[in-house]
């Protein structure tokens, strides 16, 4: 048997001791146990615990006779039911239902079965159409349904209504703000696993996928929008995005924000960047390490386009960091791009003499960095605030670099471009 929703449950006792009362009235049975997934209505076993625990001492040799009140009790989907009612009957266990009054060992069971739990079925169709026909008529109304237990930053009041939950808001404003220094996802997923902090599940559990679920969502600007998936299919229950095949409601101003919706407004911004920046330069991610290896997917060919990547070349002078167009030899054996190499100290050189020469027209820069301030464009505003801190930087900083800098670009005949976020092109 299975119980469904709260007034089910109320009746769950009463189910459990009518069948202890039932077969103590027969001497010939002796009880197992009694297998009931309470408040649970599954069209498919996957969810059902005690039912596949039933099927497994079935399996063992533990059971030879079951009673179950109803064929939507045993199961609401014809495949399931019949599937597994032939393989008890090949174990010789046979099911009986009670309300239908069929058993499934007898000759005509398995015809009544496939009839009854096609009806089970369909009813199981209806009650889902009409739950979400429900749940859809409550966002035209604007009522907001969100699962909080997977969901980083809020709580629920006793109404429903979301709530900031403070501690959990705090690392939603950090991954926020990392990401908006130039840190990745992938960067951004580690560091909150090595520093231990637990996520909305209490376990510092963090993947990439979930900081930028978490950067894209709405809510966390006091916004909501309601129906971003849709079921498909109502026996898997298979969710799939929604782009377009059915109505999205989008409510302003919802619920109290974590962070001001400037903040969010350039993430989204950012990300959209990062992305083109990617399809331009053929990337497969866009990475900002940290001090060790800063140039990652910033440096490119003039020449042939290609990011350039970093070698360890041990020489008689003894061990240099090298960075190497990536097409030069991408065919083993064969000499690709013939744009030469730059050591990695000529690069963080090259950076600082482009530091410089903004330095020294000062009074320039800062008239563009105060128009781009002033501008309606909220991520180039945000760049020109981050561009200000090299304005005092005197010696070589990869943390800062990736804050600034969008790409250098070097040629063959030796001719290097230092490209900042904010749209400065310095040529040395």
């Amino acid at each position: 048997m299975s119980t469904d929703q709260d007034e089910q449950l109320s009746s769950y006792e009463n189910q459990v001791n009518y069948y202890r009362e039932y077969i103590l009235k027969h001497e010939d049975y002796e009880l197992v146990d009694i297998y009931a997934d309470e408040g649970i209505s599954a069209t498919n076993t996957k969810k059902r615990e005690a039912f596949n625990r039933l099927i497994q001492d079935c399996r063992e040799g533990k059971i030879d006779r079951i009673l179950v009140k109803s064929i939507s009790r045993f199961a609401r989907n014809t495949l399931d039911c019949i599937k597994y009612v032939r393989e008890l009957k090949d174990l010789g266990i046979g099911v009986t239902f009670e309300k239908e009054n069929i058993d499934s060992l007898d000759s005509k069971g398995e015809v009544l079965l496939t009839i009854l739990s096609s009806l089970a079925q369909d009813e199981s169709r209806s009650i889902s159409e009409n739950s979400t026909w429900g749940i859809r008529k409550k966002f035209e109304r604007g009522v907001v349904q969100v699962n909080t237990t997977n969901f980083m930053g809020y709580d629920k009041d006793e109404k429903g209504n979301l709530i900031i939950n403070h501690e959990q808001a705090k690392v939603v404003r950090y991954i926020f703000d990392r990401f908006l220094e130039g840190y990745s996802p992938e960067f951004i997923s580690k560091e909150l696993r090595e520093q231990e902090i637990p996520g909305c599940t209490g376990k510092a559990k963090w993947c990439p996928s979930a900081i930028w679920k978490m950067l894209q969502n709405e809510k966390y600007k006091g916004d909501a929008l309601l129906q971003k998936t849709y079921t498909v299919d109502f026996l898997t229950k298979k969710r799939i995005d929604n782009d377009g095949q059915v109505n999205q409601y989008y409510i302003e101003n919802n619920h109290e924000p974590i962070l001001d919706k400037e903040k969010w407004e350039i993430v989204q911004l950012e990300i959209a960047r990062r992305k083109r920046f990617r399809e331009q330069h053929k990337l497969q991610f866009y990475i900002m390490q940290k001090e060790n290896n800063p140039f990652t997917t910033k440096v490119f060919c003039a020449e042939c386009g290609s990011a350039f990547g970093r070698k360890n070349w041990t020489t008689s002078r003894g061990k240099r960091k090298v960075w190497q167009c990536n097409n030069r030899y991408r065919i083993k054996g064969q000499i690709g791009c013939l744009n030469n190499h730059i050591d990695e100290e000529m690069l963080e050189k090259a950076f600082m003499k482009a530091v410089e020469l903004l330095q020294e027209h000062r009074s320039d820069v800062l008239d563009k960095w105060q128009n781009l301030k002033q501008g309606a464009n909220l991520l180039h505003k945000h760049y020109a605030k981050q561009i200000y801190q090299i304005l005092d930087l005197d010696k070589f900083d990869g943390v800062i670099m990736n804050q600034v800098l969008d790409h250098i670009s070097i040629s063959k005949v030796g001719q290097i471009v230092v490209t900042f976020l904010e749209g400065t092109e310095v040529d040395l």
